[in-house]
């Protein structure tokens, strides 16, 4: 969940992937983060619960940061910031 004492981050992009099933919510958030400049923020919302592991694993292996995480009535909203791309990606 969202610390509520901290400020909400300019979100650049919202995803819904509502109805979506993995791996195409994950897939639709690393493509788009591709697209975008390094500390920009991406929110994805779904109703899928494995992105509650995959989003979070998604992030420690490309080095994006999981800005927030929160879950209400079945729906699961990440904002990411993006990372640097280094030439391998």
């Amino acid at each position: 969940m969202s610390d509520p004492k901290l400020p909400t981050p300019l979100v650049a992009k919202t995803i819904d992937a509502t109805g979506l099933k993995c791996p195409e919510p994950v897939m639709m958030l690393r493509n788009s983060l591709r697209q975008v400049d390094t500390g920009t923020c991406i929110k994805l919302v779904a109703t899928d619960p494995s992105t509650l592991r995959d989003i979070p694993t998604m992030c420690r292996f490309m080095h994006h940061q999981l800005v927030s995480q929160d879950e209400e009535d079945g729906r699961y909203e990440f904002v990411v910031s993006a990372r640097a791309l280094s030439p391998h990606d």
